[in-house]
């Protein structure tokens, strides 16, 4: 028979967020990893907080938000304070219960600046590797390199000269600018906006932006990230990041896989310093690198794998909110880049114990 649209409203519930969220979700498995990393986080928290005083939001509260923010591609923090209000999956992965006051924006704002200003971003992704190089997930020996564009939350308008005075703009929400005839670059222009930012193309024929340039190092065995970083947009920036990156692994011999933006003397010389294979990808006219490198198989496999380096930019643009930066400034932008990079590796993680 066909049930009653009954619509009365209950004054008790008897099931906890907990039991309304299946055993077998994938949320479960990121949150249990996600407790790990902020349990051994706690001392850092510790000291980013006074011992007096209000009590504010507990930064493991705003860490987990942040994490569905990113993983759930929730564009703005009003709207993920909104899912928090009714989505009893988001109020279980925070941590709050069925009856707890959901925080205002402007609140969960500025006690989340408290975060982008520790290292806690760094401090998260490394716990997150270090899971991951525990449950021996990871390569030692064989790392791809490559870089992305990262779009500036700053518009071509806010692009002017460098000590001009700045003059009231016609209309305040969309001003009249006039760029024709007049010639632009980093050297004598800055964005008002955001002045971390450089103008800057990925290509010839692209157009040109201002952005930034983030950088990934990813292990060859299951395309997890184990380090990155944000630099300016510069056209030497990939490979500089890139040379950091590979510096600061543990001293043995291993191979870096890259594309042909990597294959320069000056690269190639750095990495042989470093006791790093290179296995980069040759120009046509390359003198960097022979069959002395390119006959082995080893480098054959390199270069196929080193292009699964794209899925992990295009998760975090697509899903994780970095086709075009929320922050400004290369430490907030260094802050987001990284979080993505966490939360990245633990779906991927979450998926290969899934898969086993």
């Amino acid at each position: 028979m066909r049930g009653d649209d009954e619509q009365s409203g209950h004054l008790f519930s008897y099931l906890s967020p907990e039991q309304r969220v299946p055993a077998d979700h994938p949320l479960r498995a990121i949150r249990t990893m996600t407790d790990e990393a902020l349990r051994r986080l706690s001392p850092k928290f510790e000291a980013l907080y006074a011992k007096t005083g209000r009590a504010s939001i507990p930064p493991e509260h705003l860490l987990r938000a942040l994490l569905l923010q990113v993983l759930y591609s929730v564009r703005s923090e009003r709207m993920l304070i909104e899912q928090l209000e009714y989505n009893l999956l988001f109020r279980w992965f925070v941590g709050l219960g069925m009856d707890d006051a959901v925080w205002a924006p402007t609140t969960f704002t500025k006690n989340r600046d408290r975060l982008l200003d520790g290292d806690i971003a760094r401090a998260f992704f490394e716990d997150v590797v270090a899971q991951a190089r525990g449950r021996q997930l990871l390569s030692a020996e064989h790392f791809t390199i490559d870089g992305t564009l990262l779009e500036a939350w700053a518009g071509q308008k806010s692009f002017t000269r460098k000590g001009q005075p700045r003059t009231p703009p016609d209309d305040p929400g969309n001003p009249t600018v006039n760029f024709h005839g007049e010639r632009r670059s980093n050297q004598t222009h800055q964005s008002t906006t955001d002045p971390d930012s450089r103008l800057f193309k990925k290509a010839k024929g692209h157009e040109a932006k201002l952005a930034y340039l983030g950088e990934v190092l990813m292990e060859n065995r299951h395309g997890l990230v184990v380090d990155a970083c944000v630099v300016p947009a510069t056209g030497t920036g990939e490979r500089d990041a890139a040379i950091s990156l590979i510096a600061d692994l543990p001293q043995r011999r291993v191979t870096v896989g890259g594309d042909k933006g990597y294959d320069t003397h000056g690269f190639i010389d750095t990495l042989r310093h470093l006791k790093a294979t290179p296995h980069i990808a040759r120009k046509k006219t390359s003198r960097t690198l022979d069959a002395r490198t390119t006959r082995h198989t080893g480098y054959d496999i390199s270069q196929r794998v080193r292009k699964r380096i794209e899925e992990v930019f295009g998760w975090m643009k697509t899903v994780g909110g970095l086709r075009k930066l929320r922050h400004r400034g290369g430490a907030r932008v260094n802050w987001q880049f990284l979080f993505a990079a966490a939360a990245y590796n633990l779906v991927r993680m979450r998926n290969l114990e899934g898969a086993v």
